[in-house]
């Protein structure tokens, strides 16, 4: 039977860091999508943004999309390893989502450590649901589609969309074209920017010069190098997250 009409409930990103990777006082970018207020599918795993959540929900997340494997992003697994591992009630199902071309970074970056237990006899993903996707995923029933973003190399970062709802771009240069095909439905596009642009990531200019108006005043701007930042470009008129915002969202569409 097919599936109609939009998803029930009230939805939500919470920003539980904003910061690039030098900006440890805004924590490691990450979020969580809420669904009715509980924590449903969160975006990367670093340190700060981890020990942000835990303080929030009171508990580790059971499900993750990972954008790409920088370590600011994926410097929580760790943590989350040794409590999902030997905390029995976790039965070590938290799905973790990973694009298939970033399984054997993620491994090497945080999965290949010989004896992930001293005692021996565990391996890393063992603690978890590893799920590899390739352009889209389901998840609690939910159809999210995934796309490549401009970040060091090819291959190696993607964004993910929530139809009708939210786009999360990950770190990125400008992407008019992925954003054309992926951000089409009004969705709001939670946007890497920073007050001045690099090879690895946006600027204010490059956005500004790249990007429709219209498509700007759905942006909200994260992963920037700190307080200076985000007032520069707020004062430029664009709407910049904060550590611990909560941004409501539309239901999702089919």
């Amino acid at each position: 039977m097919a599936a109609s009409g939009t998803q029930t409930g009230t939805w939500a990103l919470r920003f539980h860091g904003v910061g690039n990777s030098g900006a440890v006082e805004l924590g490691s970018a990450m979020a969580t999508i809420e669904r009715d207020g509980a924590p449903w599918l969160s975006i990367d795993c670093g340190g700060e943004g981890l020990t942000a959540y835990l303080a929030h929900y009171g508990a580790m997340p059971r499900a993750l999309f990972i954008t790409h494997a920088h370590l600011d992003h994926v410097a929580g697994f760790e943590r989350l390893f040794g409590a999902s591992y030997f905390d029995p009630s976790s039965a070590r199902d938290t799905r973790v989502y990973v694009p298939a071309p970033l399984v054997p970074l993620l491994q090497q970056r945080v999965a290949s450590y010989p004896n992930v237990v001293a005692e021996g006899g565990a391996n890393f993903w063992d603690a978890f649901r590893l799920v590899a996707v390739g352009d889209h995923f389901w998840h609690d029933g939910v159809r999210l589609e995934v796309f490549p973003v401009r970040h060091h190399w090819p291959d190696t970062a993607f964004g993910l969309r929530l139809h009708g709802s939210l786009v999360w771009t990950g770190d990125t240069r400008p992407i008019p074209e992925m954003l054309a095909r992926f951000a089409g439905a009004g969705e709001t596009v939670a946007h890497d920017c920073a007050l001045h642009g690099n090879p690895s990531h946006s600027g204010l200019d490059d956005l500004e010069r790249e990007y429709p108006a219209e498509l700007l005043s759905r942006c909200v701007l994260y992963h920037y190098a700190g307080s200076g930042d985000a007032a520069a470009m707020a004062a430029r008129g664009h709407r910049v997250a904060q550590p611990g915002e909560v941004l409501p969202l539309r239901a999702p569409t089919p």
